[in-house]
């Protein structure tokens, strides 16, 4: 199983392919598509579309596994993080490519073992995981990774294969 796993933003949004086989991890590639803030942001959404069109098109992930946003302070960081969002969701859409949403609390449980991790466990797990020499760097990259990860480990349980076999029709 291929996974694309995307940690949404607009300035910063993180991306990592990760294949998943008989309970070993290789990583396919990442890195962040990056936007200038001083660049119209209609212009910023454009470029999130198409690089992340591109790389799933070269990629063609069995899934793409996003965070689900939760906000709970700057109601105009949400919406304009939204709007990225949105436009990642219609590049694999558009691919016809499965999308799945995740929790932080999800992927830190599935990456770790335990809801409440803090931020550099998960990283050092995932790096671990995907055996790599450091963590990816900018952290969004290394997000989306881990996001990658816990779709491959929600993927094999018998209910989100129910339920991934149901998305496919």
């Amino acid at each position: 199983m291929v996974v694309m796993g995307v940690d949404p933003g607009y300035a910063i949004v993180g991306w990592g392919a990760v294949s998943y086989k008989t309970n070993s991890y290789k990583p396919l590639g990442f890195g962040a598509i990056t936007t200038d803030a001083d660049m119209d942001f209609n212009k910023r959404l454009q470029v999130i579309y198409d690089e992340i069109y591109a790389l799933l098109s070269r990629c063609r992930p069995d899934a793409m596994a996003i965070e689900r946003l939760y906000f709970t302070t700057n109601q105009k960081t949400a919406i304009m993080v939204a709007e990225a969002r949105g436009v990642i969701l219609l590049a694999a859409q558009k691919l016809n490519i499965p999308i799945f949403e995740y929790t932080p609390l999800q992927i830190k449980t599935a990456v770790t073992g335990y809801g409440k991790a803090k931020k550099p466990q998960v990283m050092e797990m995932t790096r671990r995981l995907l055996k790599l020499k450091e963590v990816p760097k900018p952290d969004d990259t290394a997000d989306a990774l881990a996001i990658a990860i816990c779709h491959t480990q929600a993927a094999g349980s018998q209910l989100r294969q129910t339920l991934f076999k149901k998305e496919l029709k």
